[in-house]
């Protein structure tokens, strides 16, 4: 049970890394634009808003940091469910050596 939650959070912590990444990105592309380009659309949802450089910058921003408090969130829940198996790991050899393995298979 641990395993699979670990390995969901895991997913999860890409999938937040990639929306951080792209938000930070935004936030390069937003700086080379001038105010004088017009309206810029930021996407909420399914619905594009119009808003000024200043207010999608702001609003990138705080995506920004709900993101990176997401991961950080996600990071420790890892640390958890891996401190977790991790004692049980050393539960299962002691009980059973070198008999079973228990190291997850890499990709």
């Amino acid at each position: 049970r641990h395993n699979a939650k670990l390995q969901d959070i895991t997913e999860e912590l890409n999938i937040k890394k990639k929306e951080l990444e792209n938000l930070s990105d935004a936030e390069e592309d937003m700086m080379m634009l001038d105010d004088a380009d017009g309206p810029i659309p930021y996407q909420i949802g399914e619905l594009f808003v119009n808003t000024s450089s200043d207010e999608a910058q702001a609003l990138i921003e705080k995506a920004k940091e709900t993101v990176q408090e997401t991961i950080d969130n996600l990071n420790s829940q890892a640390d958890v469910h891996k401190q977790v198996l991790s004692d049980l790991k050393v539960q299962l050899y002691a009980k059973f050596g070198s008999s079973i393995n228990l190291e997850a298979e890499e990709d």
